[in-house]
């Protein structure tokens, strides 16, 4: 994801006010801190937050509150809460009417004593979306409305360098819309840009593939997802110049490509497996001299070397599996 974008005002009321990008060498010192989200959080935003784990540890949360509270305590949407006793686990709640809910428990420990981390909070219209390390983690279903959480507030034994809110509004939440691309119905003929992304989905590129291009594709893994592909072909013939196939079941990103009648050899390594059922992505092709690179929100996954070399009779993009669509652009 770029980090490039529009950042949001906050205001804390400790003395600390910025972009919600503390420059003070002491931030890290500040803790507890909480912070007024002066617009309130939307569906399209990234909450990014930097910092370490003390050796001394035991947990820390995240909280995302309705208010600052004390007295009553203020509801909490969603607490977010690492603990490292035994092996480690991190706690997900909401806290309403000063009630805690039902824990959801995830026994995955993406943070270690004396390391750094970057924690990436994406915020949906149904859920909230956490990566750490650039690694996916967990998501966390909405219980309290999204339009009342108005603060952050961090606690615990953690160390914070920087906090960054990000602007992206090409997130869920926007209509399906489709720009460089023509769907094709296979009973009508081509149909015009933006028409509803039902997969399977085949468009044709309006500009043939060629070294710089790129292809995004934006959804969301179905919750009881087995798979899903991505193919770019030609027109002209049965071949299918990339083949893209995360299989949830195994956790394995196959690659491939179909060549006169016949699959070549599947490539099967990359260094983490970045699809989990329910998950939103934004998936980007890029076509370069010798190979297509391949990004996951905002991460380097894999390389595919060119098998299919006439790039410019690669021009049919297709869509197949258990996704849901929300929109496709070729660049």
């Amino acid at each position: 994801m770029p980090l490039d974008q529009p950042q949001k005002t906050v205001h804390n009321p400790a003395g600390h006010s910025s972009a919600f990008k503390p420059d003070s060498p002491d931030f890290g010192k500040v803790i507890p801190y909480t912070g007024t989200i002066i617009s309130g959080l939307l569906p399209g935003e990234l909450v990014v937050i930097q910092g370490s784990v003390p050796d001394d540890s035991d947990r820390f949360q995240v909280d995302f509150q309705c208010g600052s509270s004390t007295k009553p305590r203020a509801d909490v949407a969603f607490h977010f809460n690492p603990r490292f006793k035994r092996s480690g686990s991190i706690i997900c709640n909401t806290l309403e009417k000063e009630k805690w809910g039902w824990e959801e428990i995830t026994y995955q420990m993406p943070f270690q004593k004396g390391k750094p981390f970057k924690i990436v909070f994406m915020v949906l219209k149904d859920k909230f979306q956490v990566s750490v390390n650039e690694k996916h983690l967990l998501l966390y279903n909405h219980r309290i409305n999204l339009e009342r959480i108005d603060t952050l507030g961090i606690y615990g034994k953690v160390q914070i360098q920087t906090i960054q809110f990000v602007s992206n509004n090409s997130l869920q939440g926007s209509q399906p819309s489709s720009l460089g691309i023509t769907k094709i119905n296979s009973e009508n003929g081509e149909m015009p840009d933006g028409s509803q992304l039902v997969v399977p989905y085949i468009a044709r590129l309006n500009s043939a593939l060629r070294p710089g291009r790129t292809v995004a594709i934006k959804g969301e893994v179905n919750k009881n997802s087995n798979s899903f592909a991505v193919n770019l072909k030609s027109s002209d013939s049965k071949d299918i110049a990339l083949h893209l196939n995360p299989r949830m079941k195994t956790n394995v990103f196959v690659r491939n490509s179909y060549l006169s009648d016949s699959w070549g050899e599947e490539e099967k390594d990359a260094t983490n497996f970045p699809f989990s059922p329910g998950m939103y992505f934004e998936l980007l092709i890029f076509c370069d001299v010798h190979q297509y690179k391949v990004a996951v929100n905002g991460v380097h996954i894999l390389e595919y070397k060119h098998r299919f070399k006439q790039l410019e009779k690669i021009n049919i993009l297709e869509v197949t599996g258990d996704i849901q669509l929300l929109d496709v652009r070729s660049s």
